[in-house]
């Protein structure tokens, strides 16, 4: 059972103190080791980040864009393994070394139903120009891909614009892949802290210009 998946746990420092189960560390707000892969790619001299759409069937944060692939790292996994969370949710064949690792990034989101602290091992995978990426979505997590420019994004999370648009293909009720072309809001993200998302930012930018 998920919940029951034993993580490594840390103190505030990161250094390390032990395991618990996934479900203890969500409730008592343990820091915990996650994987993180953001896909970015180029179109018209401007980059666009990959924003994963999670399945209306996750538990937390269900229908909400999120970091383009992203899980917990088990006890008895190292950083290199959480390479699969790329392949099961997005079905996108890379390698850990096709990625650029940016660092090791805290985040904390603290929400009524679970505290999640995280020191999250960030990577960007840049996509090549000839290559166009085809999509497999893990249905229960993943339910499409939106494709948001990197700059407006930023001044959406600043909010110094109140929505921006976004492309991409979503499943539609019959599991069917459609492209879509709306306009999201902050609100439409998971809550992911602004130092994190700062930080991400900022280190996207050094390895992009």
């Amino acid at each position: 059972m998920m919940d029951r998946e034993l993580l490594k746990i840390f103190d505030v420092t990161g250094k390390y103190i032990g395991t618990s189960t996934r479900e203890e560390v969500h409730s008592k707000g343990l820091w915990h080791e996650t994987f993180h892969c953001w896909l970015v790619s180029k179109l018209d001299h401007k980059y666009f980040i990959h924003f994963q759409l999670r399945s209306n069937q996750k538990k937390d944060y269900p229908n909400m864009l999120d970091i383009s692939a992203a899980g917990h790292l088990k006890a008895d996994e190292s950083v290199s393994d959480g390479i699969r969370e790329v392949h099961e949710e997005l079905g996108v064949n890379v390698t850990i070394e096709d990625l650029i690792s940016i660092g090791n990034i805290p985040g904390e989101i603290i929400q009524d139903h679970i505290i999640d602290r995280e020191f999250g091992h960030v990577f960007l995978y840049i996509i090549p120009d000839e290559s166009e990426i085809k999509y497999k979505f893990q249905m229960e997590e993943v339910s499409g891909i939106m494709m948001i420019e990197l700059d407006l994004f930023e001044q959406l999370w600043l909010e110094k614009i109140d929505s921006v648009q976004a492309k991409g293909i979503v499943l539609n009720e019959k599991m069917e892949k459609v492209e879509v072309d709306r306009y999201v809001s902050k609100d439409d993200f998971v809550p992911h802290d602004s130092t994190y998302i700062s930080k991400v930012l900022k280190e996207l930018k050094i390895f992009l210009t």
